[in-house]
């Protein structure tokens, strides 16, 4: 399972909240599926940045990830290159695009399961319950870490409806 580290914690739980917003989100497009939503957070790109660099090479987010090599050049693996140093591994990559972890899987609710990797409520929740198990492997000071990088982005987005409202 993923190193836990609270930036990691917090990308998942971001990227849930963004889904759970309503953020377009279609499996089947690489920049906009369970990965590419969970890059976005992560890189700030767009989604058509993510699905540029994606068509430079062949493969899904599992293939990308386990062919990163951070010495390419290759803009995908800069992407894969930011999603890992958070804390996966190349494995989870994989599990994230399909929500086929199995520590995750066991610690949902038998009636919720099995999940469909392509409904967006079905990846929040895998999102939200990988972030909360990660997050119990934290010291007290790195969930006092997620607090504040959750504060931050918290203030950030009302600070961004802000500028929006204003425009």
């Amino acid at each position: 399972m993923a190193h836990p580290t609270p930036e990691l914690v917090v990308a998942l739980r971001r990227t849930a909240a963004r889904l759970e917003d309503g953020v377009r989100y279609r499996w089947s497009h690489f920049a906009v599926c369970n990965c590419g939503n969970l890059a976005q957070t992560i890189t700030e790109l767009s989604p058509d940045a993510i699905y540029a660099a994606a068509m430079q090479r062949p493969g899904d987010w599992g293939e990308q990830a386990r062919d990163y090599c951070p010495t390419s050049g290759l803009a995908m693996d800069d992407i894969v290159g930011s999603i890992l140093e958070l804390g996966m591994e190349p494995e989870d990559v994989r599990h994230l695009e399909r929500l086929t972890h199995p520590h995750v899987l066991r610690a949902i609710d038998a009636e919720r399961r099995p999940l469909k990797h392509t409904r967006r409520e079905d990846t929040v929740l895998f999102m939200e319950t990988w972030a909360d198990l990660l997050e119990e492997r934290l010291d007290d000071v790195g969930r006092r870490r997620v607090a504040v990088l959750m504060a931050e982005a918290a203030e950030r987005k009302v600070e961004r409806s802000d500028e929006g409202a204003a425009a």
